[in-house]
């Protein structure tokens, strides 16, 4: 089931059955997704790639997640961060919010509540109240990966699906081409610009070609800002 919106997360966990287990669940929840698995590996990707959330796990080997939370906030990398703590480890869950997390969960957890409180900051992130995206006739929706047009369900695949979730959390804003395929495929996927493309096409086709207007030179765009 596809329930990505922002599609691109970096997950940095040092276990390596759990980190599994968030790449392989957020993978089929609908994300692009990188992993980490140490500080280092993190805070490098973090400086050279553009991730729309990130999952951290405080207490990983070389640099620690609280440091590299503060290195983040202090060099202005505002991307949103969940937590994992172990629970009952308060102190860890104050000191995380304090250094810039923007939530947590607690180990053990259930990978719903993670896929729940992901959703939640992405939606805050793009200024969304609402779980549903609505742009004329055309809702989304994140939490099903369901998307109708005039009431109607409308089957898309997983990268078409990805490219109307980000255009339509970016609504009003024109993103291009570049932008588009760096959020819609994961560091070691084959990026190729030209299959966006093909992409806006097809959601054309199924939803309407108004829908998704081409800004000449720029890149696209989805309706208007409300």
């Amino acid at each position: 089931m596809l329930a990505g919106r922002h599609v691109r997360v970096l997950v940095v966990e040092d276990e390596p059955l759990l980190a599994r287990r968030l790449v392989r669940s957020l993978s089929e929840a609908g994300y692009a997704v990188d992993a980490a698995a140490d500080g280092e590996r993190a805070d490098f990707l973090a400086h050279t790639e553009r991730y729309d959330a990130v999952v951290l796990d405080l207490g990983l080997p070389g640099i620690d997640g609280l440091t590299l939370l503060r290195r983040w906030r202090e060099a202005r990398v505002a991307v949103p961060v969940l937590v994992l703590t172990a629970r009952g480890s308060w102190h860890e869950k104050v000191q995380g919010i304090d250094s810039g997390a923007d939530d947590y969960v607690a180990k053990p957890f259930r990978i719903e509540e993670v896929l729940a409180r992901l959703r939640a900051l992405l939606r805050r992130a793009a200024g969304q109240a609402a779980p549903e995206l609505r742009c004329g006739a055309v809702v989304l929706d994140p939490r099903e990966a369901r998307v109708t047009c005039d009431g109607v369900p409308v089957k898309l695949t997983s990268h078409e699906f990805r490219v109307l979730s980000y255009l339509m959390h970016q609504r009003g804003r024109v993103v291009s081409q570049r932008e588009l395929v760096e959020h819609i495929y994961a560091q070691d996927f084959d990026r190729d610009s030209n299959t966006v493309e093909v992409f806006v096409a097809r959601l054309r086709r199924k939803l309407g070609a108004s829908l998704i207007e081409t800004v000449r030179g720029l890149g696209y765009r989805v309706g208007a800002a409300p």
